[in-house]
């Protein structure tokens, strides 16, 4: 049973990414499919689709790669914790690495970074960072 669905999508994205695999393969929910949608829309990722593996829904993530082997992604970071949630205002966000990354939040209308919270005038639960 894993205690952090976000947080074990992101450590399994970014050993893939470290290794050199061109796909990963992990369980699917709601959540982690619109985390995904985000990370596509911002160039950090190629794609995803839904799968089955074992009889269980799953979600296989196409990771993006530029030049030689250099992954889109250099880190990711989780913020907000089951232990610890992070809540903040759409004025107190901060650019991320000097806007080379993106806050992903959960607003009352869904997941968004934090420009389209911005823009939109939504805070929300600060669920993680990625450069």
């Amino acid at each position: 049973m894993v205690t952090d669905p976000i947080a074990d999508l992101l450590v399994r994205i970014q050993n893939a990414a470290r290794r050199g695999h061109a796909t990963v393969s992990l369980p699917a929910s709601k959540v982690k499919a619109e985390l995904l949608r985000v990370l596509k829309s911002e160039g950090f990722i190629q794609g995803y689709e839904p799968a089955t593996r074992d009889g269980h829904p799953a979600l296989t993530v196409t990771l993006r790669y530029m030049g030689e082997g250099q992954s889109a992604i250099t880190a990711m970071q989780r913020v907000s914790k089951p232990g610890c949630r992070v809540y903040v205002g759409h004025e107190e966000l901060k650019p991320v690495r000097g806007g080379l990354g993106v806050s992903i939040l959960s607003t009352s209308k869904g997941l968004m970074t934090d420009q389209e919270s911005k823009r939109s005038k939504l805070g929300g639960e600060l669920l993680c960072q990625v450069w």
